[in-house]
């Protein structure tokens, strides 16, 4: 969905920020309508942090007027007078949301993080008011009790379904006393959720390890050496710093020989929000749960979990439940055989010490130099930025006919972004604006921003797209080099980019990547697959301009699927206690205790952690996003390998054909189409398991 509260409980992920302005809403850049060519662009180089508040509640106020003017419509409701003037009135408030979304993801500060804490509960505040406008829920009722027997089209029959199943779910039909109570949780819970993420950036900022020995460099790769000393200086500190990021800290993990420094950064990483402090989320995450529990009872569900997937493909927790579980079994099983030959190996070289989680990255490296010969940062000077990037293109023009051509003088809010402009058959389609690299301020991980969605209910409106990393910056003169993981991420993330620039239908709320979330994930895991192509591999090239070497090539093939049992381990871990935590029908949780627990229930193997531990778990406390819904990476890593055996099964990855069929039924259609059904209409039936347990190793 693109609606306008689905758009606000995702800003409140991220770092919003005021302060006031004096200017007239009129006059406010992040309040006005877009200007310049491409029927206008973000005007980054006119916004001040001060024009967000007053940007941000002009519009929540005009929206809440023109809202009551369509509930006070004296006329029968119609599609025109009623569905059409909501999906206009989101236009504005998601102009300036998109805009402070920017800034708080990118360039947060002391400043832009107060405003957060503001305004979280009056934008869960404004969202109660629109669902709860009794009158306005009525017209949308009528128009959903005659959606089969209208003359609409099959687009307008899925929008006003998909408005009903959302006001519905978010507690239009419950009675005064029950609203009341829900728009009271709802304001808390927007309190909480931001008080997480702050929390959490506070120690991802501040927390590192800070190595004086020059020593204890031995082992580490020459680029993870550079970029520790960029660091330090920029934290104006005498030695190496390691910075608190998955980008820094993995590749640590995982080359440094020091068993001690390894446990030091292991620590400093996986205790993120759980350290005792004034920034420790463990009764942050007790009070989101009890919220979160009541809200569901309320709303009629027997738990959280329930009420998350009512609207999913999974359709209900015991389905997500017993996927996980299919290949949570064999994922264990393969962690234990790894593990055994590590251990050997640490008591082939008399280490005297049982495997611990911060030992396996490093020894997992070893096991893939003895089993094949292959040292996965052996291919990382061949992994240069700009030429995944072309890799990228060239993947996009070859599947979908996309061309990307850098643009100058487009507005950009830091020097690192670049904006492209996209064309197909000579014709504008998007813009894609790229901001690859960490700095202070921004948040971690990587991730894809529709700027503007694609619609045609005022005119035909070019999508723009972004996408955002957090990969460690070269020195001057020096090219960027990325892991293979992040090579990986790239591709994924382009891949929800080409998902946005191929949107092709006239609502906004049903456009691009607002999909069922068990969904969103498939278009762009889909694209990873293209990363080890032949034709993709010619693009990787090092310093001297030599590609490759089919030695290498051979290698990472062969090794393809070793440590998919650690991966996928450490991850359903994380979606398993999402899963467990959100079916407690009355919680009172202890964080640590309720993590162990649960774990061992599970028998996970102790040499691992959870990809996210509960008090860093932002995908599910940072917002709703995510909550009883991390499976979702699983779920559509299911369609995503049954469908690339389309294209295998045609004429290979390049399949002009398939390429065409799947962009027409699966990255066009938005939410227009049940997903289940698009991906039927794409692969001529339901998706199977085996894709996937082949793709990892599990079954042969």
């Amino acid at each position: 969905m693109f609606k306008i509260w689905s758009l606000l409980s995702a800003m409140l992920i991220v770092i919003p920020g005021w302060a006031a302005s004096k200017k007239p809403l009129k006059e406010n850049p992040v309040f006005a309508e877009w200007t310049g060519p491409y029927q206008g662009v973000p005007p980054f180089d006119k916004i001040e942090v001060d024009d967000f508040q007053p940007a941000i509640e002009g519009a929540m106020k005009k929206a809440l007027a023109e809202y009551q003017a369509i509930a006070d419509n004296p006329e029968a409701p119609t599609f025109s007078n009623t569905m059409l003037p909501m999906e206009r009135i989101s236009l504005d408030l998601e102009r300036v949301m998109l805009l402070f979304s920017i800034w708080n993801s990118n360039l947060s500060n002391e400043e832009i993080q107060k405003v957060e804490k503001d305004m979280a509960p009056k934008l869960a505040e404004f969202e109660d008011q629109v669902v709860q406008n009794k009158k306005l829920f009525d017209r949308l009722d009528t128009l959903y009790k005659k959606r089969t027997i209208s003359q609409w089209s099959p687009e307008q029959e899925r929008l006003v379904w998909d408005y009903h199943q959302s006001f519905v779910k978010k507690g239009a039909a419950l009675n005064k006393k029950q609203k009341k109570r829900v728009a009271e949780i709802n304001k808390r819970h927007a309190e909480l959720t931001t008080q997480f993420s702050q929390n959490l950036l506070v120690d991802e900022n501040e927390d590192h390890l800070l190595i004086t020995n020059e020593k204890d460099l031995k082992g580490l790769p020459q680029w993870l050496i550079q970029s520790a000393k960029q660091e330090a200086d920029k934290r104006n500190k005498k030695g190496w710093v390691i910075g608190n990021t998955r980008s820094s800290m993995e590749p640590f993990v995982t080359y440094c020989p020091n068993r001690d420094l390894r446990e030091k950064a292991f620590k400093i990483w996986t205790a993120r929000g759980d350290n005792g402090n004034k920034s420790d989320n463990n009764k942050v995450i007790n009070e989101i749960l009890k919220l979160r529990a009541e809200r569901s009872k309320i709303m009629g569900y027997d738990s959280y979990a329930h009420w998350q997937l009512s609207d999913k493909m999974a359709k209900t927790p015991q389905q997500a439940m017993q996927l996980m579980m299919k290949v949570w079994k064999p994922a264990i099983k393969q962690v234990d055989k790894d593990v055994a030959a590590m251990q050997k190996i640490v008591d082939k070289e008399k280490g005297g010490f049982k495997i611990a989680p911060w030992d396996y990255r490093f020894y997992a490296e070893k096991l893939r130099k003895a089993r094949y010969d292959f040292d996965m940062d052996s291919v990382k000077p061949y992994l240069q930025l700009p030429n995944l990037q072309a890799a990228m293109f060239w993947m996009a023009k070859e599947l979908y006919g996309f061309e990307f051509s850098k643009l100058e003088d487009i507005p950009v809010f830091h020097p690192d972004v670049t904006v492209f402009k996209v064309t197909k058959k000579n014709k504008t389609v998007g813009l894609w604006y790229f901001d690859p690299y960490a700095r202070q301020g921004k948040r971690s991980g990587a991730w894809m921003n529709a700027y503007r969605i694609q619609h045609r209910i005022s005119g035909d409106v070019l999508p723009i797209v972004s996408n955002n990393s957090n990969f460690v910056k070269a020195g001057e003169g020096e090219t960027t080099k990325v892991s293979w993981s992040d090579a990986e991420t790239m591709f994924h993330e382009f891949g929800h980019a080409l998902h946005g620039l191929s949107s092709n239908v006239t609502y906004p709320s049903l456009a691009g990547t607002s999909t069922a979330r068990d969904f969103v994930e498939f278009p762009s895991q889909i694209h990873e697959d293209w990363l080890s192509t032949p034709e993709v591999l010619k693009f990787l090239t090092n310093d001297e301009g030599e590609v490759l070497p089919q030695k290498l090539v051979k290698k990472l093939k062969r090794a393809a699927s070793f440590n998919e049992g650690f991966a996928t381990t450490e991850y359903l871990a994380s979606a398993l206690v999402d899963m467990k935590l959100h079916l407690i029908e009355k919680p009172d949780v202890n964080p640590k205790n309720f993590e162990k627990q649960t774990l061992d229930d599970l028998g996970m193997p102790s040499e691992i952690v959870m990809r996210h531990r509960m008090p860093q778990f932002a995908h599910i406390f940072s917002g709703e996003g995510y909550s009883a819904g991390y499976y979702s990476y699983l779920w559509s890593d299911v369609l995503r390998h049954d469908a690339f055996k389309a294209f295998l099964e045609a004429k290979g990855p390049y399949d002009k054909a398939v390429a065409k069929r799947f962009q027409k039924n699966i990255l066009s259609v938005g939410n227009t189409v049940d997903p289940g059904q698009a991906f039927k209409n794409f692969r001529g039936r339901a998706p199977k398991v085996k894709a996937l347990l082949q793709s990892k190793g599990f079954v042969r």
